[in-house]
């Protein structure tokens, strides 16, 4: 049950509701920022997805577990008022299936990731659950370094402290445990 009041008719969408209702200038801000991501990140969609869907495991946001971005995300663009013509989706690249995603949770000794996806694997994981081992880890640094530019490692910074800030609020307000466990369609 929702940690704040959702009234009945916005029950499909508590989300909405919440970022536009109780705090709106802060909601459109976080929106702004999460649209951001989807259009601009210069990451590939597996990359972003194999970010992503670890920092909602640490999360715990059954929301962000649940959206697979061909079937959700052009919606959500939509319904943000951005254009799903420039999204990560519609660049194209390999979409991730649903192996992939059930091989996150063990991505350490999981076989199919690329050296980038394991990596932005790691960095979210390490961003979101012990953010400074970070710090002095010199060879992960080095590693990233070698596989990614510095735009890209912003990218990846910037698109993980996305997700880390509102797959958290999801989760904390008890916006995820509703029936809707995909974002609602268009």
């Amino acid at each position: 049950m929702p940690r704040v009041h959702i009234p009945q008719e916005h029950q499909a969408d508590p989300s909405a509701y919440v970022w536009s209702h109780f705090a709106p200038e802060i909601g459109a801000a976080a929106g702004a920022y999460s649209l951001a991501v989807y259009e601009h990140s210069r990451l590939s969609l597996r990359e972003l997805e194999a970010a992503r869907i670890r920092t909602a495991q640490i999360n715990g946001c059954k929301l962000c577990m649940g959206m697979r971005p061909a079937r959700d995300l052009p919606g959500h663009i939509e319904r943000s008022g951005g254009n799903p013509a420039i999204s990560v989706v519609a660049r194209g690249g390999d979409a991730p299936d649903e192996a992939f995603y059930d091989a996150i949770a063990d991505w350490k000794t999981a076989d199919g990731f690329s050296a980038r996806e394991r990596l932005v694997i790691e960095f979210a994981d390490r961003f979101g659950a012990a953010p400074q081992s970070m710090d002095a880890d010199e060879a992960f640094w080095a590693a990233l370094h070698e596989n990614f530019s510095d735009a890209e490692i912003v990218d990846l910074t910037f698109s993980v402290g996305s997700w880390v800030a509102l797959g958290r609020l999801t989760h904390i307000l008890d916006l995820d445990n509703g029936c809707m466990v995909t974002f609602p369609q268009g």
